[in-house]
């Protein structure tokens, strides 16, 4: 069984608001190979954060001086099963049973960075037809040559942004998740050691940039909202940062990273 196979067995997010379509790149296809897997490394919560989670949950959260590993990452994406919601969580949208999605799969890249782990993620070039200038993970639908969902999320993010296979060490999955345009996206979480070389593709991707694992993490971030869309009624989150607007599917999966990471 591949790694998919064995870590998620069709979970599904029950936590991000998941009405809205917007900041998921999945609307390409193409070729594959296998990722490697860089030597252990770590990764900090600051003590901000500890903080803000001991807040939010009212339990007790180890010190600041605790390093919380690549493997604990991995780990907490593989025990979870699909994650209860609460009240604060937005309803979530599913496609109806007499729906077939389509296929899709994205990559959640953590970066090592020095100052702190961050986010990679890239804004969409302001031509294209589907969720143009939107902010998304790269990624994109299931090609048929694909042998799993990680070669999806790989062969995509190497097409998006040139960021080698290699690079890339898969610790897990987020739950999947639907969205209106018709697709179920499987979030893979991806580990990256810097540095590596990034070569956008420019009919697609107009920025790359990253965020701060730190203010994902912050729940004071994530904000709610609700609207109509073709006659039915959707809510999703967003994550203002700096002039970047961070909203819809995107916002939700990392919603769900969040959840499965600082939950007690």
């Amino acid at each position: 069984m591949n790694l998919h196979g064995r870590l998620l067995s069709d979970r599904r997010c029950r936590t991000a608001g998941g009405g809205s379509a917007g900041g998921s790149s999945i609307d390409r296809t193409s070729a594959t190979s296998s990722p490697g897997a860089p030597g252990a490394q770590t990764l900090r919560i600051d003590t901000a954060v500890r903080a803000l989670r001991t807040a939010h949950y009212g339990n007790s959260v180890p010190d600041s001086s605790l390093i919380l590993t690549r493997d604990w990452v991995a780990h907490r994406l593989r025990e979870g099963g699909a994650l209860e919601s609460s009240e604060e969580d937005l309803p979530l949208f599913r496609h109806p049973d007499d729906h077939v999605p389509v296929p899709a799969a994205v990559l959640v890249p953590l970066v090592n960075r020095e100052a702190g782990v961050t986010i990679l993620l890239t804004q969409r070039t302001a031509h294209l037809h589907a969720h143009a200038g939107q902010i998304s993970f790269p990624g994109g639908r299931v090609d048929p040559g694909d042998v799993d969902r990680i070669d999806t999320a790989l062969r995509e993010t190497l097409e998006e942004t040139g960021l080698p296979r290699h690079q890339v060490e898969p610790l897990g999955f987020l739950p999947d998740y639907d969205i209106m345009t018709g697709f179920r996206v499987t979030p893979v979480v991806g580990w990256v050691e810097p540095p590596f070389p990034l070569a956008p593709d420019p009919f697609e991707v107009a920025d790359i940039f990253e965020v701060p694992l730190a203010f994902i993490l912050d729940p004071a971030n994530h904000r709610r909202h609700s609207d109509q869309r073709d006659g039915r009624l959707r809510h999703y989150y967003s994550m203002p940062y700096g002039d970047r607007n961070i909203w819809g599917a995107t916002a939700g999966m990392l919603h769900c990273l969040y959840r499965m990471l600082g939950r007690p």
